[in-house]
């Protein structure tokens, strides 16, 4: 099961913050073991500026991030999808379409940047938080043993780690 490479999906409302961040995280981080996607139920058109400035300051590529609606992943020629993840709680309680690849999914809820109040300073500090517990939430889980666990028990602990508490470093 280690030797192939899993289709990730990252899933907000807005798709302008939280899951571009998770996107730009898992690439990077998972060292080509992972094929990482984001979208949104209601996409805002437009990475916020603040994800994009934090994640260059971060050495990500972010030529390629856009805001995008998770139709795109519901149609028959999308990418059979292996992990489906919510970053926000609205998306988790919306109705999701039916993903290609019958993949496991779970709601790693983080608090919405795009939402902080304050000044600007307070604000981008916000950003670095959520980015902080997404790459912490992100480092559990391309460590975990996936060769050695059946499928139930995969599905919990991704599930489990959705409760965790990941603070940022």
């Amino acid at each position: 099961m280690t030797d192939r490479v899993f289709n990730v999906l990252f899933l907000c409302t807005g798709n302008s913050a939280r899951s571009i961040m998770a996107e730009a995280i898992l690439n990077r981080e998972g060292q080509g073991r992972f094929r990482t996607f984001s979208a949104g139920s209601h996409p805002k058109g437009e990475v916020h500026p603040y994800t994009l400035d934090l994640l260059k300051r971060f050495n990500h590529p972010i030529e390629a991030l856009r805001s995008k609606s998770w139709d795109e992943f519901a149609t028959p020629d999308a990418p059979a999808l292996d992990f489906v993840f919510t970053v926000c709680d609205n998306a988790a309680g919306e109705v999701c379409p039916i993903w290609p690849g019958q993949p496991m999914t779970a709601h790693w809820g983080f608090p919405d940047p795009a939402a902080a109040v304050g000044s600007e300073a307070e604000i981008r500090a916000q950003f670095a938080d959520v980015y902080g517990q997404i790459a912490n939430r992100i480092s559990l889980f391309i460590n975990l043993p996936m060769a050695s666990l059946d499928r139930l028990t995969l599905q919990k602990r991704l599930r489990d780690m959705g409760q965790t508490r990941t603070e940022s470093v």
